[in-house]
């Protein structure tokens, strides 16, 4: 107990001693704190305002916006398929006696794939051609015969009779002859079907069937080959965008490539978008727009023709077809992280001539080339914000504008609208 009562009388006369200074330093405190306050807050101001005292205003890049012919491109999802897709089968019965091909691989046409057992075949083929001597032989002797008969026939010397029969002989012969030459030619085609051969020039199939197998005409597909160069990519425009296309065509607004043929497909350039977002360097072109919609995909079937020589682009693959080769009149386009999302709807932020922030509500109608069209609410010659939104974000802030794409504005892209760049990616 008088340990504890001991403890208590030295703290507080610690405490005693140290009363007073606790007392200085916290009058000196509170004498200070409204002349922090009022620096801080003046700084504060300064930054946000960018006086001549305080911290400038932020550099932010702008570009600044021109009326002009932009490209059009539209995009729609495509799969690729081969211009020709053929079926292999066999023209004869026999025992499948070995693949020839090598699964996958590229073939030309007449290119040998299978064998079938040819010895029946071969068999047949020796039968016909004795067959064929034989009636060549009788052939022979009825044309002598004849020959002998017709002077001796014009002298009276044998009677008519015999003359017919010697004329009908010959005939028969003749006939006889040619059936029996009609039967070799057919063995020579039954034995040449032993050997299965590509009809086109393409990639070729799994083989249906193994060595060893019975392959009849009635059950005989073998494998397939798909031409793949060109190849073809369908896809399908929608209803949405026919629509529209002719409604801006028919105001003026827009600029479609002529017509290719007599089919009504429009001259587009086609580019095909793989599906890790590399572009295929070979350019395609409009073959094909139906004139009637599809009822399973409510828009209107098309095909394009793109040149795949090297074989790169498979049959059945899923793309992004791109159509190149429209224009819209007179439009202003701004790059995608420009716009950004506000409860009013679409908006950019305009640089005014005193270097102050306008926030401005646009229209938007599709894409130039990676950039937003802007329909309504930007002029010619205004500046627009692109980078810098973190720096620069409210109404009537002052701002320092640098140029997209100079030195200064590298500072600013770190700090692009991050608002803008989702939506572009969920546009896409």
């Amino acid at each position: 107990m008088r340990t504890l009562m001991d403890k208590k009388h030295v703290f507080s006369e610690s405490y005693s001693m140290l009363k007073p200074k606790i007392s200085v330093l916290a009058t000196s405190l509170l004498l200070c704190a409204p002349v922090l306050l009022i620096s801080a807050c003046g700084k504060q101001g300064a930054g946000a305002q960018g006086g001549p005292n305080g911290i400038p205003p932020p550099e932010v890049s702008v570009v600044t916006v021109q009326a002009r012919d932009l490209p059009i491109d539209y995009e729609y999802v495509g799969q690729t398929a081969g211009i020709r897709e053929t079926e292999v089968r066999a023209r004869i019965s026999g025992i499948l006696e070995k693949r020839v091909y090598e699964e996958g691989a590229k073939v030309k046409a007449g290119q040998v794939l299978f064998q079938i057992d040819p010895g029946s075949y071969q068999t047949q083929l020796a039968s016909a051609e004795a067959a064929a001597g034989v009636a060549e032989a009788k052939l022979n002797q009825a044309k002598r015969e004849f020959a002998r008969l017709a002077p001796l026939a014009a002298e009276k010397a044998i009677s008519q009779r015999e003359y017919d029969d010697a004329k009908s002989n010959l005939e028969m012969a003749e006939a006889n002859y040619k059936q029996v030459r009609a039967q070799v030619n057919e063995a020579k085609l039954n034995l040449s079907y032993t050997r299965v051969v590509a009809p086109i020039s393409g990639v070729t199939g799994i083989a249906a069937k193994p060595n060893g197998s019975l392959v009849t005409p009635s059950d005989s597909l073998l494998t397939t080959i798909v031409q793949t160069d060109p190849l073809y990519v369908n896809f399908s425009v929608t209803e949405a965008d026919f629509l529209k296309m002719n409604a801006d065509v028919a105001n003026g607004k827009l600029k479609l490539p002529g017509k290719r043929s007599n089919n009504g497909s429009l001259a587009f350039e086609v580019h095909v978008k793989q599906a890790d977002g590399s572009i295929f360097p070979t350019a395609g072109k409009m073959i094909f727009t139906s004139e009637k919609v599809n009822p399973n995909t409510g828009g209107f079937d098309a095909r394009a023709e793109i040149a795949n020589p090297d074989g790169a682009l498979r049959p059945g693959q899923f793309v992004r077809v791109m159509l190149q080769g429209g224009s819209r009149s007179s439009a202003i386009s701004v790059p995608q992280r420009a716009v950004i999302d506000s409860p009013m709807g679409k908006m950019v932020f305009a640089v005014s001539p005193d270097n102050k922030l306008v926030p401005h509500p646009v229209e938007l109608d599709g894409w130039s080339r990676g950039e937003w069209v802007v329909t309504k609410g930007l002029q010619s010659g205004e500046r627009v914000l692109v980078d810098g939104f973190i720096k620069a974000h409210d109404p009537g802030m002052t701002v320092t504008p640098v140029p997209l794409g100079s030195a200064g504005a590298k500072a600013a892209a770190p700090s692009a609208n991050p608002a803008a760049a989702s939506a572009a990616k969920s546009a896409h």
